[in-house]
């Protein structure tokens, strides 16, 4: 298993952990301190309930029972945070099958595909995610620096910032994820030729001029009468 595949799934499973979070979270926007008429009061609002607290540590919770009644905003970023969570799930999966370690997945060459794929699904689920996180800061923003804009007024929750930390660690770890099946391309593959039985004839040494080197019997090179 190699260290670039280990930094993708603790990157791709922690952002998808941040995102669990932030969109569990009831810290999505918080009363702005400065234009609290009581400052030791504030409401945090999230994309499921909406808190109450003060100075003395109580907290009171609200959770809207009527759905289809919120704003428009806040169901595009329920559904896109959704969307993210469920993505990120199938991302962790695949990124499971895809390690080099684990004997499910098959070949090699099919854990590459199933690693590009958790990667391509762990960039989704980011996506989504910084989606949804900046529709909302968006129209906090907004309603902060209109002048016109005579309700409470909110500023960025806790919420945000992790949720844009999660995508951001989800798009990091797809990207590493699509780069090893290319790394796995890239693997040098050892061939190996057949060139069949080596002959005697074929084995002979040869002289400089080209002509082949006989080994003769020795006794065989003088006559009878060198032994006289």
């Amino acid at each position: 298993m190699s260290r670039a595949q280990i930094s993708a799934l603790v990157s791709g499973v922690g952002g998808f952990g941040a995102v669990v979070a932030a969109t569990a979270s009831s810290e999505w926007k918080v009363t702005t301190r400065a234009s609290s008429v009581i400052t030791a009061t504030w409401v945090y609002q999230g994309l499921w309930m909406n808190c109450a607290g003060n100075a003395l540590g109580s907290f009171h919770g609200r959770q809207p029972f009527i759905i289809f009644k919120v704003e428009g905003y806040i169901q595009a970023c329920r559904g896109l945070m959704i969307a993210a969570v469920s993505l990120g799930f199938f991302g962790s999966i695949f990124a499971l099958f895809g390690m080099k370690c684990t004997k499910v997945g098959g070949s090699d060459k099919a854990k590459a595909k199933i690693a590009c794929l958790a990667g391509i699904v762990f960039i989704l689920s980011g996506l989504c995610s910084m989606t949804g996180c900046s529709l909302y800061a968006n129209k906090i923003t907004t309603e902060f620096f209109d002048p016109l804009f005579v309700e409470q007024k909110y500023e960025l929750g806790a919420a945000l910032f992790i949720g844009w930390a999660g995508a951001s660690l989800c798009i990091i770890g797809g990207v590493i994820f699509c780069f090893s099946i290319s790394d796995n391309n890239k693997a040098p593959r050892m061939g190996y030729t057949y060139n069949g039985a080596t002959s005697i004839m074929s084995s002979r040494t040869k002289y400089h001029g080209g002509e082949d080197f006989k080994t003769t019997n020795p006794s065989k090179q003088f006559d009878k009468n060198a032994y006289v």
